[in-house]
């Protein structure tokens, strides 16, 4: 971990000085690295962009970048965004439309999830498990 001062890095995410946490993570950080101390900054640093309240981007990571993309869609999830998601599923993005369906469920609207597995992705066999599966209270 030569040159990454991770207890400055969090230091910094705890005070809520999102740019500096950004780039000493950033830095630091490297997708699917064969050291999992860079690996995991890169997951970090996505985690950072979302607490830092900067989607587009984590929008524009999420283009070449599956972390960024499973992490947006995650937060879209979070925050209750159902059109967005829907697009993302719609453009192509399985977890867009997995995260899609589980939001629809847990809002009591089963049919809409069936409805939006059918509409995007009918051979979608996860997708169409969780629009099906029984409610949750019986």
């Amino acid at each position: 971990m030569a040159g990454f001062d991770q207890a400055s890095a969090e230091a910094a995410e705890a005070r809520g000085d999102w740019a500096m946490a950004i780039a000493m993570v950033s830095s630091f950080s490297e997708c699917y690295s064969q050291d999992h101390y860079r690996h995991n900054a890169h997951l970090w640093h996505m985690e950072l962009l979302v607490k830092a309240g900067l989607f587009p981007e984590l929008a524009e990571h999420a283009k070449t970048d599956v972390h960024a993309r499973r992490r947006l869609d995650r937060f879209l999830y979070e925050e209750g965004r159902d059109s967005e998601l829907r697009q993302r599923a719609q453009r192509g993005d399985r977890t867009a439309l997995h995260f899609l369906v589980r939001l629809l469920r847990a809002r009591g609207e089963r049919t809409a999830a069936q409805q939006a597995v059918a509409d995007i992705d009918p051979a979608d066999t996860y997708a169409i498990e969780l629009a099906h599966q029984p409610p949750a209270d019986g």
